[in-house]
C-alpha cells in the first residue's frame, strides 16, 4: 500500500488490487504513442531501456519489438507477476523494487521511461537513482497519457461517478497541461523535448468499464464491495449516455530529457 500527502489527501492505494484489470484494460496506447517514442529515439534497436513504476509491463511489450531490451521494475509484487506472466519472448526483465533503489549497475541503460507514474516518485531521491543508471548522454522520458473530463460528457460522468464512492479522489477534472521544464532539472538534465498532442481514442463500454475500475480512485483505493457497486452504477450510466463503442479525448505528453554526466 502507498500514501502521498498531495495523493487523494493521504489515503492508501494498491495498484496491485487490480493487477488483473490493469493487465486487461489498461494497454490502451495508439499507434501514434509508440510512433512518437520512436521519432524521439526511444526504445529503438540495440538500445538499453529501463521502465520504471510497469506495472503489468505494458509499456516494455509493446515497445520490444523495435529492437531494444527492456528491464520493467514496479513497487508491487502482484503487477511483476502479471507483467512476467503475460512476456511469452523471454527478452524482458522484470524487477520488484521502488524507483529510487534499482539494484542494477551503474550507466545500465540508454534510456529510462516513466510512464503515468512520475507523480509518485520522490523527486529527490528518484532523480539521482536515474542519474546513476543512465549511460552518459543517455534519456529520461516521462510519459503521461491524460483523459479530458471537460471536452467529454462520458469521462465526466465517470468521474462524478468516482468521487460519489472516493469524495478524496485528485485524479479528476483535469485540463490540458501545458509541458514547463521541472524544477527538479538543475545541472543533472537537459531539456531534449516537450511535446504534447491530443487524440480520440476508442473504448467499448466492457473496456471504459474495465479502464475505470483500474484506476486509483476506483479498485486501487475502494473495497471490493464498493469496487462492484461503482461498477454496476457507471455501466447503467454509460448504457444511458453513449453507444456500445465510443471515444475519449486524451492529451499524450511526452518529457525528453538527457543526463548531463562526466
Amino acid at each position: 500500500m502507498i500514501a502521498l500527502k498531495h495523493v487523494d489527501d493521504g489515503n492508501r492505494w494498491d495498484f496491485g488490487n487490480v493487477a488483473e484489470d490493469y493487465a486487461k484494460y489498461r494497454d490502451i496506447y495508439p499507434e501514434s504513442f509508440l510512433e512518437t517514442l520512436l521519432r524521439f529515439d526511444i526504445g529503438t534497436a540495440g538500445q538499453t531501456v529501463l521502465d520504471l513504476g510497469t506495472g503489468s509491463g505494458v509499456i516494455p511489450r509493446f515497445m520490444e519489438i523495435y529492437g531494444a531490451k527492456w528491464t520493467g521494475t514496479d513497487l508491487s509484487p502482484s503487477q511483476i507477476e502479471m507483467a512476467k506472466s503475460l512476456e511469452n519472448t523471454g527478452n524482458i526483465d522484470y524487477i520488484t523494487c521502488p524507483a529510487d533503489q534499482v539494484p542494477l549497475a551503474d550507466g545500465s541503460f540508454d534510456v529510462v521511461t516513466a510512464c503515468q507514474c512520475f507523480w509518485y516518485f520522490p523527486v529527490e531521491t528518484t532523480i539521482p537513482e536515474i542519474k546513476r543508471l543512465l549511460k552518459r548522454g543517455g534519456k529520461l522520458a516521462i510519459l503521461s497519457m491524460i483523459g479530458l473530463p471537460r471536452e467529454s460528457a462520458i469521462l465526466a460522468k465517470s468521474e462524478e461517478l468516482v468521487l460519489k464512492y472516493n469524495p478524496n479522489w485528485n485524479g479528476c477534472n483535469l485540463d490540458r497541461v501545458k509541458l514547463t521544464p521541472p524544477d527538479w532539472l538543475g545541472d543533472s538534465f537537459s531539456v531534449v523535448a516537450l511535446h504534447e498532442y491530443v487524440e480520440e481514442v476508442a473504448f467499448t463500454r466492457k473496456s471504459w468499464c474495465g479502464r475505470m475500475r483500474a484506476c486509483r480512485g476506483v479498485g486501487a483505493t475502494l473495497p471490493p464491495d464498493l469496487v462492484k457497486e461503482y461498477d454496476k452504477e457507471h455501466f447503467y450510466a454509460l448504457c444511458n449516455m453513449a453507444g456500445e463503442v465510443f471515444t475519449i479525448p486524451h492529451q499524450f505528453l511526452f518529457q525528453i530529457y538527457r543526463v548531463n554526466k562526466e
